[in-house]
């Protein structure tokens, strides 16, 4: 594992893989779900329990849409965590697919200003990290652009034009908190990051690989 930064190849993220434990299971929920273009599935049995230390989220267009996703993924098998409600920044909502990872769905807006849809506006893995500075600067060391940054609280970096999904960070207390899960987990966090140059794990042991092309769609 590299972790040192003079030599290496500036990195961003390219692809998420979430290690499943039934593969053709997780490629039907995620296919109803919505969300399969954003993500690659990998088979593994790797140990894990408790809070993985991240979240997807999903940020759309109007509170309909946030419905619409979410019935979508109850009705494919997931559970919800926080039902989708009105809140000072919009609404929205959490749940948990079959495969264990936690997804968020939200919209800064609080009304109705049009018929649901099935877009999706942008997609961000939010990584709970122990220290936002110190991991922010692991990845600036790495090549990584800061977009908006709140102190040691959040951290957001500028996404690829190649990547369907932004990075974040956010302190891992808080965002099993916000999540409503307890914070404590053990073993794997079931997801590989895809890597534009190396492999490398980050000080919370988020592991990065270097990214594969994508497999085919099948017909």
């Amino acid at each position: 594992m590299a972790t040192t930064t003079s030599t290496a190849a500036p990195v961003s993220l390219a692809s998420v893989t979430l290690e499943v434990a039934d593969l053709e299971a997780a490629r039907r929920f995620y296919g109803a779900f919505g969300v399969d273009t954003y993500i690659r599935l990998r088979a593994s049995e790797a140990h894990s329990t408790g809070f993985r230390g991240f979240t997807l989220g999903l940020t759309v267009s109007n509170p309909a849409t946030v419905d619409g996703f979410f019935t979508a993924a109850v009705d494919a098998g997931a559970t919800v965590l926080k039902p989708a409600a009105k809140s000072l920044w919009g609404y929205g909502g959490a749940l948990q697919a079959p495969d264990g990872t936690i997804w968020k769905i939200a919209t800064s807006a609080k009304k109705d200003t049009g018929p649901a849809t099935r877009e999706i506006d942008e997609v961000v893995l939010l990584l709970g990290v122990e220290d936002v500075k110190a991991t922010k600067q692991f990845y600036v060391g790495r090549g990584l652009t800061v977009a908006k940054s709140f102190g040691g609280k959040y951290a957001e970096f500028a996404a690829d034009q190649s990547s369907p999904v932004k990075l974040a960070l956010y302190k891992h207390r808080a965002l099993a908190k916000d999540l409503g899960v307890p914070a404590d987990g053990t073993g794997s966090h079931r997801i590989v990051l895809g890597s534009t140059a190396d492999s490398f794990t980050d000080p919370d042991g988020f592991a990065w690989e270097a990214a594969a092309p994508a497999a085919p769609t099948p017909s």
